[in-house]
Order: C-alpha cells, then sequence, then structure tokens
C-alpha cells in the first residue's frame, strides 16, 4: 500500500483516537482525585446512600428497589442487544464479497484498498463485542443486587450481605455499563471511516466537548456527600 493512498488513515485516525482516550484518561483522574465535580462520582456516591437506605428500610422500599433495577437492566439490554445486531451485520458485510464495498472507494479519501477495508469492519467489530461484553457483565452483577438487595440485613443474613457489599456489586454494575456505553461511543466516530478519516477526525474531536458537558458538574454549590476526600476511592470505583 503505497505511502500516498494511507497517509490521510495513518495520520488522522489516530489523532482522533488519542483525543478520545486523552479525555477519558483525564476523566478517569478527576473521579478519582475529585469525584464531586463529576458526575460519575456524585451519582456513585448517591447509589451508596440509596442501596442503605432502600436495606434500612426494605420492607416499605422492596418493590421501589426492584422497578429501579428492572429499568437499569431493561437499558443494559437494550445496549447489549444493539452492539451484537451491529456485530452481526458487521460480520456479514465483512464475509460478503468485495465487489458489494468497491462502488466506496470512489467517494472516500484515504486508502480503501482490500487490506483497510477488512482493518476498518475488523476494527468496529471488536469494539461493539467488548461493548457486548461489558453490558452482558453488567446484567449479571445487576441481577445478583436484585436478589441481595432484599435480603434481611444484619444477623439474619449471616453478617455477609452488607449494604456496603451490595454497594460495591451494583458500583461494578455501573462501572461495567459505562465501559460498555463508552465503547459504543468509541465505535461511533470509526464507523465514519468507511467513508473516510477525516470523517474519524472531526467526529471525535466534537464527541470530545459533548462528553465533557455530560460528565461535569458545573452549578456552583455541588452537594457534598461525606466530602470528597474521604469518600473519593469509592466513586472512582465507578464509571457510570
Amino acid at each position: 500500500m503505497e505511502w500516498k493512498k494511507c497517509y490521510l488513515d495513518v495520520i488522522l485516525v489516530p489523532l482522533g483516537l488519542f483525543a478520545s482516550i486523552s479525555y477519558h484518561v483525564w476523566l478517569w483522574h478527576a473521579v478519582r482525585t475529585r469525584p464531586f465535580s463529576t458526575i460519575i462520582g456524585t451519582n456513585a456516591r448517591g447509589r451508596r446512600f440509596w442501596v442503605a437506605a432502600v436495606i434500612k428500610d426494605n420492607e416499605k422500599k422492596n418493590i421501589l428497589a426492584v422497578q429501579t433495577l428492572r429499568n437499569t437492566i431493561m437499558g443494559a439490554t437494550l445496549m447489549a442487544t444493539t452492539s451484537i445486531l451491529l456485530c452481526s451485520g458487521l460480520a456479514a458485510v465483512i464475509s460478503s464479497t468485495y465487489s458489494i464495498k468497491k462502488p466506496l472507494n470512489d467517494v472516500v479519501y484515504g486508502a480503501h484498498g482490500e487490506f483497510m477495508v477488512a482493518v476498518k469492519y475488523v476494527t468496529l467489530l471488536l469494539l461493539f463485542l467488548f461493548s457486548f461484553l461489558c453490558h452482558s457483565l453488567s446484567i449479571r452483577f445487576i441481577n445478583q443486587v436484585n436478589f441481595l438487595i432484599n435480603c434481611p440485613p444484619g444477623n439474619q443474613s449471616g453478617g455477609i450481605v452488607t449494604a456496603e457489599y451490595v454497594s460495591e456489586l451494583l458500583e461494578r454494575g455501573f462501572l461495567l455499563n459505562t465501559v460498555g456505553n463508552r465503547l459504543f461511543y468509541a465505535a461511533l466516530p470509526l464507523l465514519l471511516w468507511i467513508f473516510g478519516p477525516v470523517l474519524v477526525f472531526l467526529c471525535s474531536v466534537t464527541m470530545v466537548p459533548v462528553l465533557y458537558n455530560l460528565d461535569f458538574v458545573f452549578s456552583g454549590e455541588r452537594t457534598k456527600f461525606g466530602g470528597e476526600n474521604g469518600n473519593s476511592h469509592h466513586c472512582g470505583a465507578d464509571l457510570a
């Protein structure tokens, strides 16, 4: 493959991925060090209070807990189903003859030989597969919480099923759910790679400010759940 045909792919696609990866590394650092400046840390702390409140007054709130967790499972199921359907579609395209994909050659920038087309589709397929895996594991953890949150508290459950334990399971479920969502988001710019690397770069750079506005708290007064420093290690485990 000649350099003049693939230099845009070699330069613009890694730059777009680097912008997205750099943002998420910075977001992870912010969640670990300043959890309540982010929506992620604030929601993680709120979920811990919610689990403790449900277990403490389980007789009145057990139906609420089951309905809330059911809605979360439905959302993760929808994303898992969407990911695996896209995997099936991509697998069908990859296994098809090259003549089906060849008409795009004249309308895209960058390389569009057989090898590069294979790289594009295989990369998308892997991202959607990992997204499906994360959402499936998320459903598993949240299903466990659905049972354990209604267990009798204290000595009746042998002292094993505590509010802290159930909270940890719930946070793992939301962590996997968020990772699956972010992989799905990362696949969207790469989906445009079919039409050329320029769109990949533009879409990746555009997504950074959009995600920033969704991930960070901008109000002047943030709600303090026991202080940032004392509980930051709990919130840092979640990326929901």
